[in-house]
Formats: structure tokens, sequence, C-alpha cells
């Protein structure tokens, strides 16, 4: 409901702004303008976005359908099934979602957002077999979207190969700062569900898991740190990343080869759920795409942003941070315009200034909520969200906070 109420207040509010602008301002071309910002981002949703994810799709449920006769699948399960049961205590300990979601988390974990999709869409599919209501997200489903857009980033190779394209003196200066503000964005996020759901966060095995993983990241934050140049940290970044990326596939074929498994004719089985499921979640990215569009074409965002300024500055207040609340606002609702925002705002004001750093990391801070949202939840036919989406954009608005107060910390 909370998203069919968005979506709703997004096209009046729009409609309602461009009218005052018309009537009272005399901006004529403002309605031209959210038409052609309403017909471009139907076109958008269907060519740049659902249409090429078929394909990745396509590989990606392939692999993971290899993955899963050769049994790799089932062995993440087992490993990670004492962790992910007090999490996830309506999936069973040794159910495949348990190793899909895994290969989610680290995919998302270290930067691959091509990757992280398709394996996302694998585990909520499998999550959608155990649901019992259909159309309402259950349990596990939310648990596991909130994890899954609060964004955990351990490598943003994308935000460090965009400062080193507008020629950032250290491009990867950014790393540390992105991986505290999504950690805190993703912790936040755990804990109010885990509040909503009675799921006990001081068990001793989620308290060791958490503990795990806070030591395994805070190990590779100082090795990379103290051993490493900032040049080596995005090369060794961007190595890493596509090594493994790389890597999942060839050991899924290995495997499946050893246990003597037909490994192509299961990538052909896999491979055809994955156009099918891109046609499906048309309607939905069309739904959302042309709403945010509207909203953000009207100038709310401008509106809001001045807002900021006007009452920070009237408390005598260093409000340079509110340069970049546009991609604070944006980031939520359309990955590609936050994108853009972050561009123009580093060659604006450069990229090793305090504002192009806190743009940086405010856009590594975070994940695209509402596409996230209506992909997955859309892909299995999901229409009641429950509260998925406010405790989605609590834990965003956490790591939002955090990357303004660690950008001051670190560039200012």
């Amino acid at each position: 409901m909370a998203l069919n109420y968005i979506w709703i207040a997004f096209i009046v509010v729009a409609f309602t702004v461009g009218l005052i602008k018309l009537v009272f301002f005399g901006d004529t071309e403002i309605f031209k303008l959210m038409v052609e910002g309403l017909f471009d981002s139907t076109k958008s949703s269907v060519m740049d976005i659902a249409l090429p994810l078929a394909g990745t799709m396509a590989f990606w449920l392939g692999i993971m359908n290899i993955g899963e006769k050769a049994g790799a699948i089932n062995f993440l399960s087992r490993i990670v099934g004492p962790f992910f049961n007090r999490l996830f205590p309506e999936v069973p300990k040794d159910h495949r979602a348990n190793g899909e979601m895994m290969m989610n988390y680290s995919a998302n974990l270290l930067g691959l957002d091509n990757a992280a999709t398709p394996l996302g869409l694998k585990a909520i599919a499998s999550l959608q077999e155990l649901n019992p209501n259909k159309e309402t997200a259950s349990n596990a489903q939310i648990m596991f979207m909130v994890l899954h857009s609060s964004g955990l980033t351990l490598l943003p190779i994308g935000v460090i190969a965009q400062r080193f394209i507008l020629g950032a003196h250290d491009p990867s200066d950014i790393f540390i700062p992105c991986v505290i503000a999504t950690y805190v964005a993703t912790v936040t996020g755990m804990i109010i569900v885990a509040i909503k759901q009675r799921i006990n966060l001081f068990d001793r095995v989620v308290i060791a898991w958490l503990g795990g993983l806070t030591l395994f990241i805070g190990l590779i934050v100082w090795y990379f740190t103290e051993f490493l140049t900032k040049g080596q940290i995005s090369e060794v970044s961007k190595i890493f990343s596509n090594l493994l990326l790389l890597a999942i596939p060839v050991t899924f074929v290995l495997g499946g080869l050893y246990k003597k498994v037909n490994v192509f004719e299961s990538f052909v089985e896999g491979a055809k759920g994955g156009f099918e499921t891109s046609v499906k979640i048309i309607p939905y990215l069309v739904g959302l795409l042309a709403a945010i569009s509207l909203i953000r074409t009207c100038g709310v965002l401008d509106y809001i942003t001045d807002g900021f300024k006007y009452v920070f500055g009237f408390f005598n207040m260093d409000t340079r941070w509110t340069e970049v609340i546009p991609i604070a606002l944006i980031r939520p609702l359309s990955g590609s315009g936050a994108k853009a925002m972050m561009i123009s705002t580093m060659k604006a004001s450069g990229p090793d200034s305090f504002v192009g750093h806190l743009s940086s990391i405010l856009y590594g801070s975070s994940d695209t909520t509402f596409y996230i949202v209506a992909l997955y939840f859309g892909s299995v036919g999901i229409k009641k969200t429950r509260y998925a989406v406010p405790v989605s954009l609590i834990a965003d608005f956490a790591g939002v906070v955090a990357a303004i107060l660690i950008g001051y910390l670190f560039f200012a």
C-alpha cells in the first residue's frame, strides 16, 4: 500500500506543481517538458532497462541453474544456514533460497551490479515458493529486500571509475566513506525489520556472523589503507571484482562437469526464464519510472533543496551539503538520474572538492529502492509490499546522514 500511495502522490504533486507554474508564473513550457519526460521514461523503461536486462538475466539464470544442479547452491545454503535461519526463520535451513540470497549479497558487496540483479530475482522467486500468500510480501522477502536495497558495498567500482574519468587526483579516496555509510544503512534496516518481526539479534550465532562480517570489512579497509596506494586500491578493486565475476560461472561449469551434469542443456533450461521475467516486470517499471520522471521534471526536488538551504542557512550553519540533496532524493528513485546529478555536480565543483567528494559518497551509500521494489516484487506478482518501502527508506536516510557526517569528517 505504501508504494501505491507514493505513486499516486508523485503524479498528483507533479501535476499540481506544473499547474501552479503555468497559472501563477507563466511557465508555458512546463507541461511540454513533463510530457516529453514522460514519453522518454516509458520508452527507456522498456528499451534501456527491461530488454537489455533480458540478456543478462538469461545468462545468469542459466549459470545459476548449472550451479544448482552441480550442488553449489545447496553447499552455500548449508554454510549460511545457521545465520540465515535466524534472520529468515520462515526459510528452511537447507533451502536453496539461502544460497541464492548469499550469492546476491556477495555480488552487491563487490559492486557486481550486472550479476546482483539476476541473482536477486532468482532468490526472490525461491522465497515466493515458500510464501503462503502470493500477493503479499512475506517476512523473509521483506528482510531480503531491505538488506538488498540498503546497498552494502565493499568495492564501489562504478563511483571510483567515474571519478577517474573526471580526473580526480585520488579516485578511490571515497572507498572507506562509502563502505561505512552503506554499512550503517544495512545495519539500520536489519535492526528495524528484526524489531518488526521479533527476531532476536542478540542470538550468539547472529552476533558471531555480524561480528565476523564487521571484522572482515574492517580488515579489508585496514589492509587497503595501510598497504596499498590510492591508485592500487582502484586497480585491485577493478581486477578483483571482474575476476570474481568470471570465476563464478567457471566454477559452476567445472562443478557441473565434475557432477556429470549436461552443462549446456542446464544453462539453456535456466536461461529460458530470463526473457519471461524481463517481460513480466515491464508494467511495473513503466508505471514507476513514469511517475519518477514527472516528479523530477516539475521541479519539486529543486524546491526541497532550496528549502533545506534556507532553513540551515537561517541558523548560520554550513550549507555546502545541501548542494547534493538532489542526489540523496533521487537516488532511491532513479539510479541513472542520481548518477547524472553526481557527474554534473563533480563537473561543476570539481571531483576533488568537498561537494564533489560528498556527491560521490552519497551516490555510493544507497541503492535505487523504488526501482528494486518494483523490479523484484513485480517479477513474482507481489502487490502488497507491507512495510518494505518505509523501512528501506529509513535505512536510506540513515545512510545519507552517515554519508554527510563522514564526508565532513574526511573531506571538509
